[in-house]
């Protein structure tokens, strides 16, 4: 596998290897894909203020979330069908997330069921993102298999009651591949082996805030809620009971026009920064990226793209170079910075361009 010395030259590299449906599918956004460039162009709205004469002859990228240490404040999110980037799929990204020493946040939707990600790295910590299928039954067999495997929190994506308007996936003609997928299949399933459907027309479109209290209630573990870009829903997403929040407009592949997730991080942290964890995905490329994430309040980020382009280069080792490159840049940028760890960056060290 060629040195990778930039989540970019990952990107460049993973173009070449991947047919061009699947290339469309991993890096498409919705409509004109407005939003999915604005996610990237906020980063460039900020600066940072490093403050200098400060000792950092010692540097730590270690953090925690919810409790569970982590080797850097940049943790693998959720995505869906890895198997179109490598044979291997989830269990490729589970191998390479686990010797970066970071945390998993696992799709529903996965081309492995929990139980196969959790035996190839039973140590490594992980999280279940959470798809509801109309067919609550089949939702409630992922989890309590994820949590039977040591999953430590649910993380209820919000932000799909149905399915954004995807004309480059279209035109490329991508088709997701729902027969390689466990929970689908088994969802299929329960409407009849004779009845077909298209995969999303089994996910729940009527979801409201009391499934939020529910989840949490039933299965007693951290519940976060992914896919808001408003101080309004993240009040919400805490009075029902969440731990945490993810600040996210789903890569910008939902509604094209939404706000940024950087530009809309301020005003959830200011809402609810006391009272729970917030994270943050959209757009990050870089170590200075996740210190600008930081700085304007979050814990923790999430990147999905510049793992699946790991993925597709190297597999577990291509997802652990992609990981290793963020922590490497997140080390240098901290103690350029004027920080010794994560915990160190605060709101002096970010101002508006």
């Amino acid at each position: 596998m060629e040195i990778l010395l930039t989540v970019d030259d990952a990107e460049r590299l993973a173009e070449q290897a991947l047919p061009a449906e699947a290339w469309s599918y991993i890096v498409g956004g919705a409509g004109e894909e407005r939003t999915l460039r604005w996610n990237r162009e906020a980063f460039s709205r900020f600066r940072l203020r490093p403050r200098v004469l400060v000792d950092v002859s010692s540097i730590t990228t270690e953090t925690t979330v919810l409790g569970t240490p982590v080797s850097m404040p940049v943790l693998v999110a959720p995505m869906a069908f890895q198997q179109i980037a490598h044979e291997e799929g989830e269990l490729a990204t589970a191998r390479g997330a686990a010797a970066a020493g970071t945390l998993m946040c696992v799709s529903t939707v996965a081309t492995a069921t929990p139980g196969d990600i959790a035996a190839v790295a039973p140590r490594a910590p992980r999280w279940l993102q959470l798809y509801v299928f109309r067919d609550r039954g089949v939702s409630d067999e992922v989890i309590a298999q994820a949590l039977e495997n040591g999953f430590s929190a649910l993380v209820l994506t919000a932000d799909l009651p149905v399915y954004g308007i995807r004309h480059r996936e279209t035109r490329s003609g991508f088709a997701a591949p729902a027969d390689d997928v466990p929970a689908i299949v088994a969802a299929r399933a329960r409407g009849g082996e004779r009845q077909r459907h298209h995969s999303l027309d089994l996910l729940e479109s009527g979801l409201e805030w009391d499934y939020v209290a529910e989840l949490a209630e039933r299965w007693k573990v951290p519940v976060l809620v992914k896919g808001l870009v408003t101080a309004e829903d993240a009040i919400l997403a805490c009075d029902h009971g969440a731990s945490g929040v993810v600040v996210s407009n789903h890569g910008g592949r939902q509604l094209d026009g939404a706000i940024a997730s950087l530009e809309a991080l301020p005003e959830v942290v200011d809402a609810v920064g006391e009272r729970v964890e917030v994270y943050l995905d959209g757009g990050l490329r870089h170590g200075s990226d996740v210190l600008m994430a930081l700085a304007l309040g979050a814990r923790a980020v999430l990147v999905g793209r510049p793992v699946m382009y790991g993925l597709a280069l190297g597999g577990a080792k291509g997802v652990e170079q992609v990981l290793d490159i963020l922590r490497e840049e997140t080390e240098n940028a901290l103690a350029l910075l004027g920080c010794r760890s994560p915990d160190d960056v605060t709101g002096g060290h970010i101002a508006r361009a």
